[in-house]
């Protein structure tokens, strides 16, 4: 009885060994990945991206009223909006 015991402790002690190191080669692959993402065009974009401020509801909100209203020009206000948004991406 005392040799299953030590030999399902010692199958655990290992199993768990094993997990805490694929745990930190995934941690390893991750962070070179990240590193080598920030040094890409595209990894350059994503920050930018990352880094644009939260979404302000009631300009949302008030903006729906208008297009309900229908007092918003789309066509002028999406041109402008996509221009500041290229403006940011490549500066």
């Amino acid at each position: 009885m005392q040799d299953r015991e030590n030999f399902l402790e010692t199958h655990d002690n290992q199993a768990n060994s094993v997990e805490e190191e694929l745990i930190l080669s995934e941690d390893i692959i991750m962070e070179q990945i990240l590193q080598n993402l920030n040094t890409t065009s595209i990894g350059q974009v994503l920050q930018k991206i990352a880094s644009l401020p939260e979404i302000r509801q009631e300009k949302v909100l008030g903006i729906r009223q208008k297009l309900t209203a229908g007092k918003y020009d789309v066509n002028d206000r999406l041109d402008n909006a996509l221009d500041k948004v290229l403006e940011d991406l490549i500066t």
